[in-house]
This record gives structure tokens, C-alpha cells and sequence, in this order.
């Protein structure tokens, strides 16, 4: 049984990867009352700005995560400003589609496949922290859709579910790393399906925030549903 220390996400440093959206607002506000250090990450330096003014005590940095390069700079000032990350919300997302095949673009999808890339750029870059840490935690956002896709959504279901697939990578990764060294599991990757994230950030926040209430072994590699219990 991990030591109390790690069963809370007090004192952690978190990076909130897309924080500028709802999603991202909820997080932080969650992290941050819950004393965690919180670094939130994002595209937009004015966005940023207001995420900053409404949560206060948080940090941020402006980069472009789908930028191999910009994520291995935003790792260095990360490094140097804050030291090792302990958890990532991957929440870097969007949507585009409709039309059945014959409207799945091209461009929609390479739209949408940035959200993949980030989190390939992002997860590689502090995977050596999460495996580090007395306490690693990944989550993404995935979707329902990768269970019954859709013609219309086909797009964005073939990149969550090449989402999850990397996170169940990076989940096996944990696991072998704990082998290898003998030593318990700490770091555990988790996936969170939603049908749809509108009106359930504050509860993706805080059931992101519990994952440091939970045992890594029994947590990693698994898949949980969010649902709207006013639905």
C-alpha cells in the first residue's frame, strides 16, 4: 500500500495540456484548491492570461504542442522553473464532421489529428517524470464513439481511438518499467470517455484530481466512463 503521501494530489505538479477551454478552467480550479502546482498549457497567450487572472496561484505557458520542438522547449522550462511533472491532462481536443464517408475531409481530419500529435509530443517528453514520480498519473479524453463509431464521425473516432491506443501504450510502459525494477506500480495512465465533455468538466476535474486517491496498479491501464446523471 502506497504511503499517505501519495494518496493526495497536494503538493503535485500537474500540467493541464490544452487548458485554455472550459475543460481547462474546471482543472485547474479543482488542482489548484486541492494544493496541487499547477502549470496549464495552451496555444493562446490571451487566453492564457485569463485563465491565470480566474484561477490565481496557477502558472502558465503558451506553446504549441502538435510542435515536437515547442513541446521539448516547454519540458526544459518546465524542468528548470518547477522540476519533475507527477500528473498530465491531456485535453487538447475539438471536433469536426458529418456527411457520412463522403464528408470525412482530409483537412477535418488533420484537424483533428492534431490532438493525437500533442499527445504523442507531450506523454514522450515527461514520460521519464511520470515514471520518476512516487505518484504518476496520464489521463486522456476519449470518446464513445470509439465503441460505436458513426460514417459521420469516422474521422474523429479513428483518431480517439489511436488516442487510446497510446494511452494503453503508455499504460503498459508503466507497468513493465515497475517489473523491471521490482518495485510496486506508481504511475498509472487512464483513459475518460465521455459522450460529450459539455457538462461534465467539473466532474472530469475532480474524478482526474481522485486518481491520486487511488492505487496506481488498480488504476492504470483502465477506462472510465463520465456520464451525466441528468441524462
Amino acid at each position: 500500500m502506497p504511503d499517505d503521501v501519495t494518496r493526495s494530489v497536494e503538493g503535485r505538479l500537474v500540467l493541464i495540456a490544452g487548458a485554455t477551454s472550459a475543460s481547462g478552467l474546471a482543472a485547474a480550479r479543482v488542482l489548484a484548491s486541492a494544493g496541487a502546482r499547477v502549470v496549464a498549457v495552451g496555444r493562446d497567450a490571451a487566453k492564457l492570461d485569463e485563465l491565470a487572472a480566474a484561477v490565481p496561484g496557477i502558472r502558465t505557458e503558451a506553446c504549441d504542442l502538435t510542435d515536437e520542438a515547442d513541446v521539448a522547449g516547454l519540458a526544459e522550462r518546465v524542468h528548470a522553473a518547477d522540476g519533475r511533472v507527477d500528473g498530465i491532462l491531456h485535453l487538447v481536443g475539438g471536433w469536426r464532421g458529418g456527411g457520412g464517408l463522403a464528408g470525412q475531409t482530409e483537412a477535418d481530419y488533420r484537424f483533428l489529428e492534431g490532438s493525437f500529435s500533442a499527445l504523442r509530443h507531450v506523454s514522450r517528453a515527461f514520460d521519464a517524470d511520470l515514471r520518476a514520480s512516487s505518484a504518476g498519473r496520464l489521463a486522456v479524453v476519449s470518446s464513445t464513439a470509439v465503441a460505436r463509431p458513426l460514417a459521420g464521425g469516422a474521422n474523429y473516432a479513428a483518431v480517439k481511438a489511436a488516442t487510446e491506443a497510446w494511452t494503453r501504450a503508455v499504460a503498459q510502459g508503466f507497468a513493465k518499467a515497475a517489473r523491471d525494477a521490482g518495485t510496486p506500480p506508481a504511475a498509472a495512465s487512464v483513459v475518460f470517455r465521455v459522450k460529450a465533455l459539455s457538462g461534465l468538466e467539473d466532474a472530469l476535474a475532480q474524478r482526474f484530481a481522485g486518481l491520486w486517491a487511488a492505487d496506481a496498479a488498480e488504476g492504470n491501464d483502465t477506462i472510465v466512463e463520465l456520464t451525466d446523471p441528468a441524462q
